[in-house]
């Protein structure tokens, strides 16, 4: 398995002691990707900041990547951040936290996207390979099953 790292990705996970190579690379959409199913898997990693921000002052902006999300056969929003963490907002944002969580389940019903929360940034790099790990599974089943 290689792993598609974009290039724009500030804090990229290295997947060390996964089976998997890393390869930094430009992706149109997401932050994460597999070689050779760039147009049909992609993961966008957000931390709590981040997703704050994202879903404020860069809202338009973070819409049109969910509507870019929707195009994939699998596409999934990875939140460094437990639900309940969620409800403690960063230092100086005024976003209500329900308001980022209605944002969240109203985006993922309408662009069909899944959203996962995990606690840390090794919860979530575990999460990712998974993820992909299971796509390429799950591939491999209907391809033999055909």
């Amino acid at each position: 398995m290689i792993i598609l790292v974009d290039n724009r990705e500030q804090l990229p996970y290295s997947f060390k002691g996964y089976p998997a190579d890393v390869k930094r690379a430009t992706l149109k959409t997401g932050d994460y990707s597999l070689e050779g199913y760039t147009e049909k898997i992609t993961v966008e990693r957000k931390s709590k900041a981040d997703l704050y921000m994202s879903l404020g002052r860069e809202r338009d902006r973070f819409e049109a990547e969910f509507c870019r999300l929707r195009e994939f056969d699998y596409a999934a929003l990875v939140i460094e951040s437990s639900l309940s963490g969620l409800l403690i907002p960063p230092a100086r944002s005024r976003m209500n936290p329900k308001s980022i969580i209605q944002s969240l389940i109203s985006w993922s019903i309408r662009y069909e996207v899944y959203v996962f929360f995990s606690d840390n940034r090794t919860y979530s790099e575990c999460l990712i390979y998974s993820l992909f790990e299971k796509y390429l599974y799950n591939l491999e089943k209907i391809v033999s099953n055909q």
